[in-house]
């Protein structure tokens, strides 16, 4: 059962990375402008939870994401063994995916990595840490309670483009560390190394957004 775990995590990951980034890749979007694009990178992020959790989430549970991994470790869901196990599917899947589209499109597009905002790497990790923290809570509260098994894909869906919908302003959205690290690593390894250099603040913010996650989602169910 862990091994299909593994292959499940990669597959969504690869898939979100494929598909979302790719969106944001293909139709330019920017944060500094409002437009189409922006929306549809939000709503690519968004639906390709959708359609993960109602595949691979029986196998897995879908978290295709380190920081929601974290929040199930530490709010008891799942075992230190599988974190670690589910951490490295997501990174692999993650790169995987960004090796796909950096084969289909090339790196001229970026791959949508993720930026700072106002290059200021504070400012950043706090936007991320508090929209990791907001996502991961719904995760932790929608999945709890089996009367919302049937909808609980739908609503975090949702809630990934809702705040992609934000975010895309600031930095581009991660709220998933293997999501940012993936197409960081394919854009170095092409010869820009600049998303590579801050990539560390879209680990650290959405890995401490995810933990703050778990703390809240345990003091509340007390």
């Amino acid at each position: 059962m862990t091994a299909k775990k593994f292959f499940a995590e990669l597959i969504g990951t690869f898939t979100l990375v494929f598909f979302g980034c790719g969106v944001a890749a293909v139709t330019g979007c920017d944060g500094a402008v409002a437009n189409s694009s922006y929306a549809m990178t939000a709503l690519a992020f968004g639906l390709v939870i959708v359609a993960m959790a109602y595949s691979i989430g029986r196998i897995s549970g879908c978290h295709v994401n380190p920081a929601v991994s974290l929040g199930a470790r530490l709010s008891g869901r799942m075992t230190s063994k599988e974190f670690w196990i589910y951490l490295l599917a997501q990174v692999c899947g993650a790169i995987l995916g960004a090796v796909l589209l950096a084969a289909l499109i090339g790196t001229g597009k970026g791959l949508g990595c993720n930026g700072l905002f106002e290059g200021n790497a504070f400012k950043s990790l706090l936007v991320e840490l508090v929209l990791t923290f907001i996502f991961v809570l719904v995760i932790l509260f929608v999945t709890a309670d089996e009367k919302f098994e049937r909808i609980a894909g739908v609503v975090i869906g949702l809630t990934l483009a809702l705040v992609h919908l934000l975010g895309i302003f600031f930095t581009g959205t991660s709220v998933n560390p293997a999501r940012s690290l993936g197409p960081a690593l394919i854009m170095a390894f092409a010869g820009d190394a600049s998303a590579l250099a801050v990539v560390w603040v879209f680990i650290v913010g959405p890995l401490l957004g995810g933990a703050l996650a778990a703390v809240v989602y345990k003091a509340l169910n007390k």
